[in-house]
């Protein structure tokens, strides 16, 4: 067991940087997913949740479980991939992304557009809505990737707490919304489903961004507050995958807390709405 906060020996904080890294080099060498270059204190924080969870005396033994114990490495990699994001999230983003993106897109014969960490697919039914709306879903298809496999399933079904809508609609009508939202859900005592007349321009898929390949050409790529996991090493891996993934003029939207100047990536794309995050390909 590890000794209490206040005991604390100066080797501790070694010992358990040792562990968490022969956990993340198991986790990669079994299922391939690789964590290493992961901002290391977010990771840090969920791997003590598990192992307090489990009731574990180390960060060894929850390894021990990883390799032994079937089903539970599901379990870790659901703890440890981010799952932050709502319908609409961060309004004025998907107001500019309306107001002046769309207009470069209308004058294409055919829009693919990439949610990469969709994580459960709130904003990926946001983006539908929004290219209905602007009379371009016929044309569109939207991608929508995530490394978890239990969150592409809750995206697939479109189904999101009742409890939630209230925020989702505020969100909507912010974001430039032109209907009454409640035309695109149905609802029951628990949850609102989404998908009646968007789901077949939506492909929901696991891949992972930092083994993965780019898989088509798109017109668009979104990835939001995804990267701030990433160290810097990372970044530029996956910055690398999306500039190679979009067309010429295409558009990558990123976070609010995301820019792609640390990354040297800056040469690659002008800034064309700034303050909400979405540049464009040169």
């Amino acid at each position: 067991m590890y000794p209490p906060e206040q005991e604390k020996l100066p080797y501790q904080d070694e010992l358990q940087n040792i562990e968490i890294n022969l956990l993340l080099e198991g986790i990669y060498q079994i299922c391939g997913f690789d964590f290493r270059h992961y901002v290391r204190s977010s990771l840090q924080r969920r791997i003590l949740h598990r192992m307090k969870l489990e009731k574990l005396p180390s960060i060894t033994a929850l390894l021990e479980k990883v390799l032994h114990e079937p089903g539970f490495m599901d379990v870790l990699l659901n703890d440890m991939s981010i799952r932050v994001t709502e319908m609409f999230r961060d309004p004025s983003f998907f107001a500019a992304f309306r107001c002046q993106v769309v207009p470069h897109l209308k004058a294409l014969p055919e829009i693919r557009i990439w949610h990469a960490g969709c994580a459960t697919g709130e904003e990926v039914y946001a983006m539908a809505i929004l290219m209905k709306e602007e009379g371009l879903l016929e044309r569109t298809r939207i991608y929508a990737t995530d490394m978890n496999r239990k969150a592409i399933k809750i995206a697939q079904q479109g189904a999101y707490p009742l409890k939630q809508i209230q925020t989702y609609t505020r969100n909507y009508l912010e974001a430039g919304g032109k209907m009454a939202f409640s035309d695109y859900y149905t609802a029951d005592s628990r949850n609102a489903y989404f998908g009646e007349g968007l789901r077949d321009k939506l492909m929901f898929a696991q891949h992972n961004l930092v083994t993965d390949g780019s898989f088509n050409e798109f017109h668009v790529i979104i990835c939001r507050n995804v990267l701030i996991y990433f160290d810097l090493h990372l970044q530029k891996q996956v910055h690398r995958l999306f500039h190679g993934s979009l067309t010429p003029q295409g558009f990558l939207g990123l976070g609010t807390k995301e820019t792609i100047h640390a990354v040297s990536a800056a040469v690659c794309y002008r800034e064309f709405a700034p303050k909400e995050r979405i540049y464009r390909k040169v």
